[in-house]
This record gives structure tokens, sequence and C-alpha cells, in this order.
């Protein structure tokens, strides 16, 4: 890991200079954001300016001189030139100036600033005792925790090289050690700065891949509940379909009016079937990414699984009276007996389903029970359809069951919390 960083900092110290690049900034809110930045620099602005003013003392543009003479010790005054002011705020707005650059352009801002250290320091030197000023280190450690945060990590190891070796360049007074305060604390403040920004980074980056995985789940539960809608849809129908389709010959017997109103019922089946389905991909081939406002099937709509059922050979009971239950629950109701009467069809024509609804406090019960049928069914096993079942039941923390019964016959029970009344 290091080692390969190692063989990357070249590219990093290129980048660092002229050819790299920063993430783009995308605040909440831009021109807060700007405004901030103008009023922080505004404020380093008048520090900077302010702190010089206050160093070119009266004092310092005069040197006390004695000598002897005759009368005792004579004072003289030699005037030394003052800086001008213009040059002092020139250099306050050299050293405040990349607050604005740092939002946009963090790398342009970090050479602007370092380049600014160079072209103040002669000027910092001739009133103070350093060739920055402590304004000046505040923006640059913005510029470099801005260009951590932004920038890949070569390019920042870049910066944090370049910075540390403009250091050693920096005038310093003749009076001052060699190894002057700059240097005596400038590699930790880049080097802390750096690492600060980096971890924000590495954070930032971490938070970004957990959004991403969490919108790669919640697509896969969707085209997983899109996947049970279909299946419902699909195996429901088509097995009324194949039931009806083996019974209508058998029933009309070679009445011709009795075989067209079977193969009419067998079209409007289809048609439904097809409608629902539709009606589920809708949402899927929304371009403006609205969602489906069709109303979802709940228990209002159990009367008409019961008259495909009875269509097929099945006799189905309804409860005589329908609770009132949140849209969720009645869809999950509603899909649950759909699939036992489909199951029905397939494994016991011509069986007897019983189907009853049992609310209790917070709770409903749904029972689909039937009995064996008259003649073969299409086939056996457990599918897709009870495994479907069982996860509607999950995700309303419900629970489910199903089974053989004592005497023959096959039991689907499944108990649903009632979390929102309707």
């Amino acid at each position: 890991m290091i080692f390969s960083q190692l063989v990357r900092l070249p590219r990093g110290l290129l980048d660092a200079l002229a050819l790299g690049r920063a993430s783009p900034d995308r605040p909440d809110k831009p021109r807060l954001a700007y405004a901030t930045d103008a009023g922080f620099f505004l404020l380093i602005f008048y520090f900077v300016f302010s702190m010089l003013l206050a160093d070119e003392s009266p004092l310092d543009s005069v040197v006390f001189e004695s000598d002897g003479g005759p009368t005792g010790t004579q004072i003289r005054i030699w005037d030394i030139e003052r800086v001008h002011d213009g040059l002092l705020a020139l250099a306050a707005f050299a050293s405040a100036s990349p607050l604005l650059l740092r939002r946009r352009w963090p790398l342009w801002a970090w050479r602007y600033a370092t380049v600014a250290l160079f072209l103040v320091a002669p000027i910092v030197l001739q009133v103070g005792t350093g060739p920055v000023t402590s304004g000046a280190v505040i923006v640059y450690a913005a510029c470099l925790y801005t260009v951590a945060v932004r920038c890949p990590g070569p390019t920042t190891a870049g910066v944090g090289v370049w910075s540390v070796a403009a250091m050693y360049f920096l005038p310093e007074k003749p009076e001052v050690m060699s190894f002057g305060p700059v240097m005596s604390f400038g590699p930790f403040l880049v080097a802390g700065v750096l690492a600060l920004g980096w971890n924000v980074r590495r954070r930032r980056q971490a938070a970004g891949d957990l959004a991403v995985e969490h919108d790669a789940r919640a697509l896969l539960a969707e085209r997983a509940r899109i996947a049970r809608e279909l299946h419902d849809v699909v195996a429901h129908h088509v097995s009324v379909i194949a039931i009806q389709a083996e019974a209508v010959p058998l029933q009309a017997k070679g009445d011709r009016g009795r075989l067209e109103a079977g193969l009419a019922g067998i079209r409007e089946l289809s048609l439904e079937a097809l409608q629902e389905m539709r009606r589920v991909l809708g949402v899927l081939r929304d371009e403006d990414g609205g969602a489906d406002t069709a109303p979802q099937p709940g228990l209002g709509r159990l009367a008409e699984l019961a008259a495909n059922a009875r269509s097929a050979g099945l006799t189905v009971e309804l409860p005589a009276e329908v609770p009132e239950v949140p849209a969720a629950v009645g869809l999950s109701v509603y899909r649950i007996v759909q699939e036992s009467l489909s199951n029905a069809m397939r494994h016991a024509p011509g069986s007897r389903v019983r189907v009853e609804l049992t609310r209790s406090g917070t709770e409903l019960t749904v029972v689909v029970a039937n009995g064996g049928g008259s003649r073969t069914g299409l086939g056996s096993g457990e599918g897709q359809g009870l495994i479907g079942m069982r996860e509607r039941a999950a995700m309303l923390g419900g629970s489910f069951s199903a089974g053989p019964v004592p005497g023959g016959g096959y039991q689907v029970r499944a108990t649903l919390p009632l979390a929102a009344d309707a």
C-alpha cells in the first residue's frame, strides 16, 4: 500500500504544480457559501492589515545614537523610511485573497497562496520579525485543508511536499537563526492539516459508498416486489385460463353458444391479466419518475377473485363481512388469497375453498383452506407462490404457515399486524 503510494508520488507532484484537478464542490446553498468566503476574506484582510500597521510603530522609524560631548550625552535621531500604507494593504490583500478562490479552484488557490508568501515576505520583514503573518498562516491552512478534502491522495501528498519545500526558501532576517520560526512549526502544520482533510475525504467517500449501496439494495427490493406482483398476477390468471381452456370444451359438448361464452370468459380473463401487468410495469416505463396512481387491489375485490375461481370449477366461500384494514395489509391479504386460489386450481381442481378473515385487536388473520379435488391437478410441490406469500407476511411483521390438514386438503394461514388503522 505504502509502496504503491510512493510510486504515484511523482505524478502527484506534477498534479500539484499544474496538472491536477479537484472534485467539484456542490454546496447546498451556493450563494451563502460564497458570501461566507467573502466575509472571511474581508475579516482576514482587516486583521492582517491592522497587524502590519501596528507592527510598524513610530519607534521602528527612528534610531537612537549617543556620543560624548562637552555637556554630556547627546541623542541624535536618524529617520528611517517607513513602508507605504499602500504596500501594507497590498500585502494584506495578497495574503487573504486565496480565500476567494478556495472553494471553486482549491489547487489554484493553494498555488496563489504559495506565491503570495514569497511576494509578501519582503514587506512583512520590514515591519515584523518573521516572513509571514498569522492571518496568512490561517489562509494557507484553509487552502491546504480544501485541497486534501477535494483532491486525490497523490495530489494531496504532492501539495504537502511542495509546501514544506517552499518553507526552506522563505527569506528570514539575518538576526534570526537559520532554522527560523517558519520551519520550526510549518511542516507539522502542513502535515496535520492535510491529514485532517484527507480523513474527512475518506469519511465522505465511505458515506457516499454506503448511500450507493443503500440505493442498490432499495432497487433490488423494488425489483423483488415487482417480481412478486407479476408472479401473483400471471400465476393466478394463467391458472384460471388453463383450467377454463380445459373445462370449456367439456362443458360445451358441441353447443356453439356455450363454447363461445366460455371463450369470451377466457378472453376477459386474459385482458384483465394484461391490464394488471401494465399497472405493475407502469412504474418502470414512467420516464418522468412518477408513481402509478391506479388503486391497488384490496379486500373489496375478493368477490372478483371468487368469481374467477368459480368459473374455473372451484366452490369458494367468502366471509359475510370484510373488515376495514390499511391499504398495505389489504393488498397483502388480496395477494395471499389470490395465490391460494391459484394453488387450489392447479393442485386440487373442483375442490371447495373456504376463506376466513378474523380481526382481533391489532391483528388480522386470514385463513384459506381447501379440500381434496375432484380430479387430478396440474402439478404439485412448493413453488414461488408460497415463498412470495411468506415474504409478504414477513414484510409487514406478521407470521405465515401453510401445509396439509388432517382429512385431506391444504390450508394457508397468515397473521398480519395492523400498523396503521384505516
